[in-house]
């Protein structure tokens, strides 16, 4: 199951509306994780570079990310979207065990 974390960045547009007509982000954002295939586990709005963090995961979710965020990227009440797929310490323990068994055969550049 893949787990990803995206950050962006409210129009001014999105923002002078939501002062006007305040509302819930998490629910619009879940709906359409779920439309994509993907279900979204936390919903955060941030302070500093980034206005908002989406923590999503599923079990297709390269394909469902890239859906997700062309919706949310064309609506125009979003910009900077910048996604990042994360790893469990388990999956990394994983993927440290495959690398030692063949660190010994690579031969970097130059070599």
């Amino acid at each position: 199951m893949g787990l990803y974390i995206t950050q962006g960045n409210y129009t001014e547009s999105a923002i002078k509306g939501m002062i006007q007509n305040p509302e819930d982000r998490a629910t619009a954002v879940a709906a359409l994780m779920e439309a994509v295939g993907a279900k979204m586990l936390q919903y955060y709005v941030t302070l500093g570079e980034y206005d908002f963090m989406v923590i999503t995961e599923g079990d297709d979710t390269n394909e469902a990310m890239l859906a997700g965020l062309m919706v949310a990227g064309s609506s125009g009440g979003t910009c900077n979207l910048k996604t990042i797929r994360a790893f469990t310490s388990q999956e990394a323990k994983s993927a440290m065990e495959k690398a030692g068994k063949v660190v010994a055969g690579f031969s970097p550049a130059g070599k």
